[in-house]
């Protein structure tokens, strides 16, 4: 097991003014970081992995598509077509991270919404994009996490057991799913079950708040989910994802309108405390990792 801080809480763009800043979250005890993949080349990301492997951080990466253009379940051929060719360019930049693991919502455009939910033709288009995503994600050695959202931020998958049961159908070994605490807190009416039904898929965990806050503060049923973590034998990242108001446009995409905590320092060193004693609660270690 390795836990581990989402950086979108900072930036959405790595570079070597965070050193300072990724030294501290190394200090605090972390395994690694979640990098986010938006823009810059694979020599940036060539470069941004040097500098975590000085400070000693493993890492995993994240994206999305906010870009209605490239939308991957667009009726429009042209349309899926950019949006593999950048999910082709953010697998080129997650191996150049040194990342075997890039996870989000990489099903569809972030925030656009027909009025319905998803057509019989998006629902093809989903599983016909994914097992395209899988061969180019294999070709580099890297697994896709996807990630069901709530709805007020996508109409195609918002619960577990809608995301997943399409990942079977995709049945790539290279397109997995992600667990996320604060989707599944909104749409799951068993968030416990929802996790565990799915065990069999899931390779990835975000651990966030009801409020995307400082995780243990809030109503997320912690105790309950890491012992479901235990249950399932899941032994892959616990990775914290909280946001601010401090890159707008990201705030605006997520919906932060007011500030979860008094610091970001806050989030990372209460989080990295909580996490600890819930594993230890649950019987969890760190030390092991396939």
């Amino acid at each position: 097991m390795k836990i581990g801080m989402c950086m979108f809480l900072w930036t959405t763009h790595i570079g070597p003014e965070h050193e300072p800043l990724l030294a501290s979250i190394k200090e605090v005890g972390f395994d690694g970081v979640e990098i986010p993949v938006f823009e810059g080349t694979p020599e940036h990301y060539r470069d941004t992995a040097a500098m975590l492997d000085r400070i000693g951080l493993e890492r995993t990466a994240v994206s999305a598509m906010g870009d209605p253009d490239m939308n991957l379940i667009s009726g429009d051929a042209a349309t899926r077509k950019a949006g593999l060719e950048f999910m082709d360019w953010a697998f080129d930049c997650t191996a150049a991270l040194g990342a075997t693991q890039i996870s989000g919502p990489l099903h569809s455009t972030l925030g656009a919404f027909s009025g319905e939910g998803p057509s019989k033709a998006e629902i093809g288009h989903f599983i016909e994009t994914q097992r395209q995503l899988g061969d180019l994600a294999a070709s580099r050695g890297v697994v896709v996490g996807l990630e069901a959202l709530n709805r007020f931020e996508c109409y195609l998958v918002n619960t577990m057991d809608a995301l997943c049961g399409h990942v079977r159908k995709i049945n790539h070994p290279n397109i997995t799913a992600m667990y996320d605490t604060f989707h599944a807190n909104i749409e799951e009416t068993d968030p416990i079950g929802a996790l565990t039904r799915n065990a069999d898929v899931i390779s990835h965990i975000h651990i966030s708040e009801n409020d995307r806050g400082v995780p243990g503060r809030g109503n997320i049923p912690w105790a309950d989910t890491f012992k479901a973590i235990e249950q399932t034998g899941y032994n892959d990242w616990l990775t914290i994802e909280s946001f601010g108001r401090g890159l707008p446009d990201l705030a605006a995409a997520t919906k932060v309108w007011r500030d979860f905590a008094d610091s970001p320092e806050q989030v990372y060193r209460e989080g990295y405390v909580h996490i600890r004693a819930c594993m230890e609660k649950a019987g969890l270690n760190t030390q092991y990792f396939f």
